[in-house]
This record gives C-alpha cells, structure tokens and sequence, in this order.
C-alpha cells in the first residue's frame, strides 16, 4: 500500500499557516481537539516547518514581551520529516514509529504540503491490509475459490 491511499482523510488533517502569520494563529487553529500539527508554509507555497501543540506551549511558557507574538517561523519545526504520495506506506510507519511521530506532512512532487498522514490511520490502513492477506492466504490453503 502507498500513502497516496490515504490522501482523503489526510487531506481533510491538513491546517496551512503562513509563515510570516503570528504564533497565535496557530494556537488558535490547534485549539480543535482534532488538531495535531499545523503546516507552515512559505510565500511560495513550499513546506517551511510544522508546529505541534508542544511548540506552542514551550513558546508561550518562555514569552517575555515582544516574543509573546512571535512569528510562526520563528517556533516551528524544521527540518521536517514529510513523506509523498509515491512511498510505501509500511515504510512511513516505520519513520514515523521509530521517531515518535504522530503526525507526517504529505507533499506533492513540488514539495507543496497536500494533506497529513495520522500515526493511527497509517496504522489501521496496514492492520486491515495485513487482515485481508490472511484471509487470501487462508483461502488459498483450503482451497476455497479454486476448482
């Protein structure tokens, strides 16, 4: 399976934020409860950083005066671990277990942010894909569709 199986939900995931917009905004658009990750983007429409809810806090936890309404490029993430439509999905999940991640922007081959893979939809996605080998696998031993 490939991440591009997964671009529906992942696409409906994806929050872009400019990176000139201040922080704020961001806390704003994390307040969702479903909200995991924000994807800031540059002025030309690339992948700049993402932010996590963690790096608001720690922002806002030191804020001092004028830092108190930092830029969004100034708290977010970068270098950012991101994935393409193109990679294997089991690949993903293993970047994404072995780093900790929950949350991975998906960029199209311009490196422009086109949705979000969630640890637990790549995980479900693999779990029912590795459900239906058994069952082929099952038929295949009983015989069952073969005459």
């Amino acid at each position: 399976m490939i991440v591009e199986a997964m671009l529906p939900a992942a696409r409906e995931r994806l929050i872009i934020l400019g990176d000139d917009a201040p922080l704020i905004d961001a806390a704003r658009l994390l307040r969702d409860l479903e909200a995991d990750l924000v994807v800031v983007r540059s002025s030309d429409g690339l992948l700049a950083g993402v932010i996590t809810k963690t790096d608001v806090v720690r922002q806002i936890s030191q804020c001092q005066g004028a830092s108190c309404m930092a830029a969004a490029s100034a708290t977010m993430t970068k270098p950012v671990v991101c994935c393409r439509p193109t990679d294997l999905l089991s690949d993903i999940w293993s970047v994404m277990k072995e780093r900790h991640l929950k949350n991975i922007p998906i960029l199209d081959s311009a490196s422009r942010p086109i949705g979000v893979l969630n640890a637990r939809d790549a995980l479900e996605a693999l779990l029912e894909e590795l459900e239906y080998q058994e069952v082929l696998l099952r038929d295949y031993v009983m015989c069952v569709g073969y005459h």
